[in-house]
Order: C-alpha cells, then structure tokens, then sequence
C-alpha cells in the first residue's frame, strides 16, 4: 500500500506522510468479532505507572482476531480487507462456507474475492497466500507469518506489518525457521504457520507529521533524563550538554540500570534453548 502526502497547506500536512486508504473497507467492523477496549494509561491494578509514556488517544473497539486458524478444510471467501487501530498490519475479514465469519491478518497479496483455507494436508498446488499448515508439511524456503511457539496456542510471531518468517528446514519433527531479526530458532513441527508475509509494509516508512497524531495514538511526550534535574534522573544535572557527575555517567535508565550495550535479556528464560543462532550472528553459550 503506498503512502500519502498531501499538498503542504499547513506546517503538519508539510512533514505528514501516511498509508493510503485506497482498498480498505469503509463499513464498521462486524459486531459479533469486536469487544470493547478499556484504556489503563499504563497503570497497573494499584493505580501506580508501570509503563511511561501511555495515556489518552483516541477510543477503539479491538477486533478479534482468528490466530488458531481452527475451522479446517472449509474455504472461505474474503469479503473486506480493514483498518485495526490496534495493529500496524490490516486485517481481512472472511465467510467460511458454513457461514461463520472471522478476522485474520491480511497478507500481501490478498484480495477481496479470494478464497483462502486451513487443512492439516497439502497438495503442491495448495501452497497460496493466506492459507495455514503445520509447519511440518510446509516446503523450505517458505517465506510465513503467523507462526505458532506452541502447537494449538495460536500464532505468537511474525504478526506485525511487512514482516515475514522463512522456513529453513524441518527433521525429525522439529523446524528451523530464521527470524525477520536473523535469529534462527526451532520450533515444534506441529507449529501452524501462514503462507505468504504480512501486508501494509509500508507503515514503518510513516511520518506522523505532528505532535498531535502521536497523542491520537495514546503515546505521551518523551523527556530525556540528560535535561532533567539531578533529583529527577540520574543522568540529570550537568553544566551545559553533558550527563551529571561531572560526565563520567554512562546512560543509565531512572533506576540506574544501564541503557547502552547491556544484556538485558534473561539467560534463564526457558524458549533460549531453542535458539541456534542469535540475532547478532552469535551462537548461544553451550551450543557448538
């Protein structure tokens, strides 16, 4: 989807570059797939910020979206493609045959009139845009999105806008796949996965234009510590541009945890062993 820039008749409309909406749905969203969405602020059950920055924007009703890609061997037919104020990617609104109606990501190349289907079997024709297998029976090479960690979870990757996932290899019922960071992981074969990348690349090449629309989107200004007072931030303080105590602080976050060039990654955390190589083209200590 290209973007859009409007004639510059005032000093946003100058900077503002945004997504054409040329191909979306106009109509409201199904009613029976939306929930209502409450707003937190970045507030957890005490009241107490646990996430800065977040408050405000603009209401939104979150549609539900279809990750276990259940309804099997039954086609289904796009009928829209639409707006998610909750994600970068669009979704695709589609009617199964037996007239039950589901959102999915909408992936490039998808069209409104296509007929899409999840099966746990493939022919080599059976290998379109939109259409969900286990990983195990997917040809290598395959650029996915929408993957699985765990078999009947519901995808947890490749989810956000102009991403995809490629599968390496699968043996012995375990799949490599690469990562769009570069990062190659196995993952059970029984993993579902969708055919083909997510669409709306074009939305990491955004220019909001103005302060406003960020506030639109519930995201609230950023202060550097740097200019703040040496009581409000350890990086605080300082005579002109430099960082307090006398400029041999390194770039700390308020509570002192470094900011640049520190892991913060936990070592611990159980889905590290199935990493083989790191994003950074390391391989993982213990692993030859």
């Amino acid at each position: 989807m290209a973007l859009k820039q409007s004639r510059p008749l005032t000093p946003a409309q100058r900077f503002t570059q945004l997504n054409s909406a040329e191909g979306l749905s106009k109509a409201r969203p199904q009613r029976a797939l939306t929930e209502s969405l409450n707003k937190t602020g970045g507030r957890n059950v005490y009241g107490r910020i646990t996430s800065r920055r977040r408050g405000g924007g603009h209401k939104r009703l979150y549609r539900i979206i279809d990750f276990k890609r259940s309804i099997l061997d039954v086609p289904a037919k796009v009928q829209a493609i639409e707006y998610d104020p909750n994600r970068s990617a669009n979704i695709a609104l589609v009617a199964y045959a037996n007239g039950e109606k589901r959102y999915i990501i909408a992936p490039e190349g998808l069209k409104v009139g296509d007929s899409i289907f999840a099966s746990d079997k493939a022919s080599l024709n059976d290998y379109n845009v939109g259409n969900s297998f286990p990983l195990a029976i997917i040809p290598p090479s395959t650029k996915l999105h929408c993957v699985e960690l765990i078999p009947g979870r519901g995808a947890q990757l490749g989810r956000t806008a102009g991403t995809s996932i490629v599968l390496v290899n699968v043996e012995d019922g375990v799949a490599q796949v690469k990562m769009p960071s570069g990062e190659i992981r196995l993952l059970n074969a029984k993993c579902r996965a969708t055919i083909g990348e997510v669409g709306n690349g074009e939305h990491r090449n955004q220019s909001l234009g103005k302060a406003g629309r960020n506030r639109w989107l519930g995201k609230r200004p950023r202060v550097r510590g740097m200019v703040m007072n040496p009581v409000d931030h350890p990086n605080g303080g300082g005579q002109g541009k430099s960082k307090g105590g006398g400029g041999r602080q390194h770039m700390v976050s308020p509570w002192g945890q470094l900011a640049k060039g520190f892991p913060t990654r936990r070592r611990s955390k159980p889905s590290n062993s199935q990493i083989l190589v790191r994003h950074n083209g390391r391989k993982p200590r213990g692993k030859k």
